[in-house]
């Protein structure tokens, strides 16, 4: 209509940027007429599947089962050396999980604020004093 695409100027009326910016009679008249914003869709939550613990769980929980079975051995007093790696048995393991225990400590001592409230509180119950 007079050198104007009225489809295209529908489209952008429709728009929900540009409907928010038309006034409250422009917003009327253009219901009236059957013209409704386009209603942008509420994005799915995203379904995690519950198959129990991720893999950095599962980490963490071996080395604190390590630490635990260190700590029982040879005391709280005594810090790990960095090289110490620990055996550990792992439910649905055959043969016994060698954990990295001196890189674990260190590791988890290095991203103790990345650590969760429940994973610091382990820690502390077992008096390491950097948790």
């Amino acid at each position: 209509m007079d050198g104007d695409d009225i489809g295209r100027w529908l489209q952008r009326q429709k728009q929900p940027g540009t409907w928010a910016q038309l006034s409250e009679e422009q917003q009327e008249r253009l219901t009236k007429l059957g013209v409704q914003p386009v209603q942008t869709p509420t994005p799915a939550p995203v379904a995690r599947a519950t198959k129990g613990p991720s893999k950095a769980q599962q980490a963490f929980q071996r080395g604190l089962t390590a630490l635990t079975q260190w700590i029982e051995r040879e005391g709280a007093h005594r810090p790990v050396p960095r090289s110490h790696s620990e055996q550990i048995a792992v439910d649905g393991e055959t043969a016994p999980v060698t954990v990295k225990l001196g890189v674990w400590v260190s590791n988890t001592k290095t991203r103790r604020d990345k650590l969760t409230q429940d994973q610091l509180d382990a820690l502390r119950e077992l008096d390491m004093e950097w948790a």
